[in-house]
């Protein structure tokens, strides 16, 4: 069940209020009608004046929310086009409107509301689908709005705090990576100190010629090498690590932003149900004994004077205010709820966003310190090549007879 946004219903106010340029009308879950700015994305709970951008209200509530949600998406198209008869969106059917409103004679019936978790849905036989409000993206803003079943069995589990797993689980996936970033830099510097070692060596010093020279630069090529994997291992820490973590940080604290807030909104909006439901219970008593007494003053079966039921009358209609006071501050509380819940949810998602492109940058940033590692592992190794090239047994042996001959004069046979 998704609470998503309606376009108003043919016949209603888009045809017989005409709002200034740029502004659009569209209803809320509960049936609240509010006006949405598609130039400047704004939002507000009053219709708005003949100054665009300006609300009839000097005092009305207007919200921060992005453009994907306040009747366009990030591209620019509109969220909520003009032809919806594709769409499979139903109005409440009786006396239904807005549960903000403070005619109780237009308040949306409970045969045509559900609560879940003190959160009023509308029925799904009255309205089984409802206008996302990113038709054209699976958003976290339209799916998460009611609970789902715990895989293990265990209860339920809220829409919210299924996206708040998947950002933790996100965060922890980002922690695993900088810790294998951290082995693999660990492995190259124990690689170079491994090669500078062996660079050092004096195996097979003394080989001469040609043949010695490109045995030297081997070793050589070995120090040279050590050094291109320990500046491999630096960059891998500042450039992919380091930044690795220090997003990681940052998107906790963000994490927790997000998660207290609707917390304290949840709170406040349960807070608000429960009184609603005592005012309720208390009218219906009131009710009830002002019934009682009525009846039996008609029937004279006790004492009771006209005055007891006057009294009863207007403990009655005081309760009935009470029950009227208690409704408009749960619909207050559950149009901030909602408000936040479209804002926060977004957030999340951007931050989702975020965290995977920045990811996906850091690797490809590795790819690429691998790829000039591999550069320069080639650089000392052409010179080795070239030597090896340039080896030739028989100007060795030249040189080495040159150097070390002892004469050219060669045994003859004796003569008898």
């Amino acid at each position: 069940m998704k609470p998503g946004m309606v376009p108003p219903p043919p016949g209603e106010e888009s045809q017989t209020v005409i709002l200034p340029p740029g502004w659009q009308s569209y209803l809320s879950p509960q049936g609240r009608r509010y006006y949405v700015n598609t130039t400047t994305n704004e939002t507000t709970w009053e219709r708005p004046s003949g100054t665009p951008g300006i609300p009839a209200s000097p005092g009305s509530h207007r919200s921060s929310l992005p453009p994907t949600v306040n009747g366009y998406h990030a591209s620019g198209t509109p969220a909520h086009p003009a032809e919806t008869a594709h769409m499979s969106v139903r109005k409440s059917t009786g006396d239904s409107q807005n549960l903000g409103s403070s005619s109780p004679s237009k308040r949306q019936t409970k045969e045509n509301t559900i609560t879940i978790n003190c959160v009023t849905f509308p029925h799904p036989d009255t309205m089984p689908e409802q206008q996302l409000l990113k038709p054209t993206e699976w958003s976290y803003c339209d799916y998460f709005w009611a609970d789902k079943k715990d895989p293990q069995g265990n209860g339920t589990v809220a829409g919210f705090e299924l996206l708040l797993q998947k950002q933790l689980k996100g965060k922890q996936m980002q922690k695993e990576m900088s810790e294998f970033i951290r082995e693999r830099i660990k492995i190259e510097e124990d690689y170079a100190k491994n090669l500078a070692k062996l660079s050092q060596n004096s195996l097979a010093s003394q080989e001469e010629g040609s043949l010695g020279e490109a045995w030297a630069q081997v070793k050589k090529s070995l120090a040279d090498e050590a050094e291109v994997h320990l500046k491999f291992s630096a960059k891998l820490h500042s450039e992919v690590e380091k930044p690795l973590m220090n997003f990681r940080e940052n998107f906790k604290k963000d994490m927790k932003k997000c998660d207290h807030h609707i917390a304290d909104l949840r709170k406040q909006l349960a807070s608000r149900y429960a009184s609603v439901e005592k005012a309720r219970k208390a009218l219906t008593e009131r009710q009830r004994d002002l019934e009682m007494k009525t009846q039996q003053l008609e029937i004279k079966l006790s004492n009771k004077t006209e005055e007891d039921i006057k009294k009863a009358r207007r403990k009655s209609t005081q309760a009935g205010d009470d029950l009227m006071r208690c409704v408009d501050l749960y619909n207050q509380a559950q149009s901030k709820w909602f408000e936040e819940m479209v804002t926060t949810t977004l957030e999340l998602e951007r931050l989702e966003v975020e965290r995977v492109e920045m990811i996906r940058q850091h690797l490809c940033q590795y790819t690429q310190l691998r790829h000039e590692t591999d550069m320069f592992n080639q650089s000392t190794v052409e010179p080795v090549d070239q030597l090896l090239r340039k080896v030739d047994p028989a100007k060795d042996r030249e040189l080495w007879v040159r150097e070390h001959k002892t004469g050219n004069i060669r045994p003859v046979d004796m003569e008898i």
